[in-house]
């Protein structure tokens, strides 16, 4: 790829430019390897996660799901110093699965007694605590909702403190951004930029319909962190045929939804050197961000580069799919093949 780019016969910055579609764990681990070939990435995100800890802030503050985004900015997070180390491990840190000693430890840390804040300027400290300390605040205006601290993202919780301040997606990953001294190259994008909750549904090729990713995905009880390709879930029924946004109050593909594309991920769709579909999971990490309108429709225009990444194993998901199982699947997403048929397209698997 990198040959590629230098081969190219119009004048590049030296470091190419990429668009990469992702959730916020499986690609985590190319992160640290693709900054050392460029910085220009604008990573695109979903915001229908809807299990862990993130869960638990969309059911008592509603809101985007900030799980995969804030995954992805700690990886993105400045490594060079002592206290940008402190910042990435405070805000990388998880409470507990036992519920007490969760909020025991969550109350430590918001009053700046934990051992965490330890090389953490006073500077940087009391920007952090702020947005900790809004995000307490707006669990106490909800007094019928119980907060359950266990598992808890402490990462999650100043993200999603931001958002509720600045009222902006956006305005929360910018800040995020800055505290985590990101580079102003490296794009984190929600594919939805939203502050309203985001419901991911499925159809299954038998007609079932699915709500919820964490259903689709990787359905469990467990509070604790989730080994997607080798927890024992069920099997699906059926295949998926495709995933679809539906309505917070809708069960059935009648209540399907239609969100608008984050603006800025078009843009950068029109411009990079190449576009990258990334390891994860396909139908809930992927596919979110592909079956959006205007998606397809800018991709299929576009003669750069595109790269898929394939997983190491199958999942609930893609149980006996193969390679070409995988770019059926993106392609027809893009296409939006079994979805709304005024909003299909019917371009080439090569465009």
């Amino acid at each position: 790829m990198a040959a590629h780019f230098h081969c190219s016969s119009n004048p590049r910055p030296s470091q190419p430019s990429l668009l990469v579609f992702s959730g916020g764990t499986a690609f985590n681990g190319v992160v640290e390897e693709l900054k050392k070939l460029t910085v220009r990435v604008a990573h695109v995100l979903p915001v229908s996660d809807d299990g862990g800890s993130t869960a638990e802030i969309v059911r008592v503050l509603g809101g985007p799901a900030v799980g995969d985004i804030r995954s992805r900015c700690l990886r993105l997070a400045d490594e060079s110093t002592s206290e940008a180390l402190a910042v990435r491990r405070l805000l990388g840190h998880r409470l507990p699965i036992n519920p007490q000693q969760a909020k025991s430890e969550w109350y430590k840390i918001l009053e700046g007694e934990h051992s965490l804040w330890e090389g953490v300027s006073k500077p940087y400290r009391e920007t952090i605590r702020a947005f900790l300390a809004y995000f307490q605040n707006e669990i106490l205006r909800r007094p019928n909702e119980s907060f359950c601290f266990s598992n808890g993202s402490i990462g999650n919780f100043f993200f999603a403190g931001a958002r509720i301040f600045f009222q902006s997606l956006d305005a929360a990953i910018f800040l995020f951004s800055r505290v985590s001294d990101i580079p102003a190259e490296s794009l984190v994008l929600p594919v939805i930029s939203t502050n309203d909750r985001l419901t991911l549904g499925c159809e299954l090729w038998d007609g079932t319909i699915i709500r919820g990713q964490n259903e689709i995905s990787h359905p469990t009880n467990i509070i604790g962190p989730v080994d997607k390709g080798r927890s024992s879930v069920p099997a699906l029924p059926s295949r998926i045929k495709r995933v679809f946004y539906m309505s917070s109050e809708g069960t059935n593909s009648l209540h399907e939804v239609f969100p608008t594309v984050n603006q800025a991920v078009l843009d950068q769709l029109s411009n990079v050197d190449c576009i990258v579909y990334a390891m994860g999971s396909l139908f809930t990490s992927l596919c979110p961000s592909l079956v959006l309108l205007g998606i397809g429709e800018i991709i299929s225009s576009r003669s750069c580069p595109k790269v898929l990444l394939l997983n190491g194993s199958h999942d609930r998901e893609t149980s006996g799919f193969s390679a070409s199982s995988f770019v059926t699947a993106i392609t027809d997403a893009l296409n939006r093949t079994y979805g709304n048929s005024h909003n299909c397209l019917r371009n080439l698997v090569s465009e």
